[in-house]
Parts: structure tokens; C-alpha cells; sequence
């Protein structure tokens, strides 16, 4: 049986008439399953080709953004600045409780929090946390700050 990330991800190669035959072909029985995609598929057809392309109608200039912020989020310890997209920021930190491991820490940039980026953001971490792939991020933890 295939996992619900792998129904999801072919999902979003078809079309939205394909997609209703698909779901009950590989869903079968399993209404839940079926719900918990569609969900998915709606999610992402509200959210679009946002990873693509950065967010400019907001005016955030990423000037703005100071490029090495340190210290604490939460119970994670930032180290450096890894990456940077759009609407988020991707810090190497320490995870210091419950367990103490490295992991990667995606924040909003400070001034892209609106709820269109937010609803975003959960979506993505939604998607990757679905997800089981060596070359692809696992979620551990998901939060809000103040």
C-alpha cells in the first residue's frame, strides 16, 4: 500500500476530475485516508506556486532582515544562518530540550507574518511532515513564537 505522502504527491500530478477516480482506485475502503488527501489537495491548490517565486506585493524589502540573527528560539540555540527563501529564514540550531540534537530551523522573515504566509507555511510543514525520504527534511517540531 502506498503512503499517504506518495498518494498526495501523485495526486498533484493530475487533474481535479483524474484526481477524484485516482483517490478511490488507491484509497479504496479507507474514507479517512482519502478526506486526509483531499485536504491536502486543497491546501495546496490555496497555496499555489508560492515556493517559486517571493512574495514582492508585500513591500518587505529583505534588506530589513539582519542577515545573522543569534541567541534563542524557544528551546533551540541558533548557530548560523543557512539558507534564505521569500517569506523564511533557515537557521542550523540546537535543539536543547526534551532531547539535545542539531536540526535546521525555518523562521518567517520579521514583517511576512500575514495569514496568507502563515497558512503557507503550514501547509509546507504539513506536506514535509508526510514525507519519508532520505533527501528530504523530517519535521520534529512545529511552533509559534511571540
Amino acid at each position: 500500500m502506498r503512503s499517504e505522502a506518495e498518494i498526495f504527491a501523485e495526486a498533484l500530478l493530475l487533474s481535479p476530475t483524474e484526481r477524484a477516480s485516482y483517490l478511490m482506485i488507491v484509497c479504496g475502503a479507507d474514507e479517512a485516508l482519502r478526506k486526509r488527501i483531499e485536504e491536502l489537495l486543497t491546501v495546496q491548490a490555496r497555496v499555489g506556486d508560492f515556493m517559486e517565486r517571493p512574495n514582492t506585493e508585500s513591500g518587505f524589502s529583505i534588506a530589513a532582515v539582519p542577515e545573522e540573527k543569534t541567541g534563542r528560539v524557544g528551546r533551540y540555540r541558533l548557530i548560523e544562518k543557512i539558507g534564505e527563501g521569500g517569506c523564511g529564514v533557515v537557521y542550523r540550531a540546537t535543539q536543547e530540550e526534551p532531547v539535545r540534537r542539531e536540526v535546521a530551523l525555518k523562521i518567517i522573515k520579521p514583517g511576512m507574518d500575514t495569514k496568507e504566509v502563515i497558512a503557507r507555511f503550514q501547509a509546507e510543514r504539513q506536506a514535509l511532515a508526510m514525507m519519508d525520504h532520505p533527501g528530504i527534511a523530517k519535521v520534529f517540531d512545529a511552533g509559534q513564537t511571540e
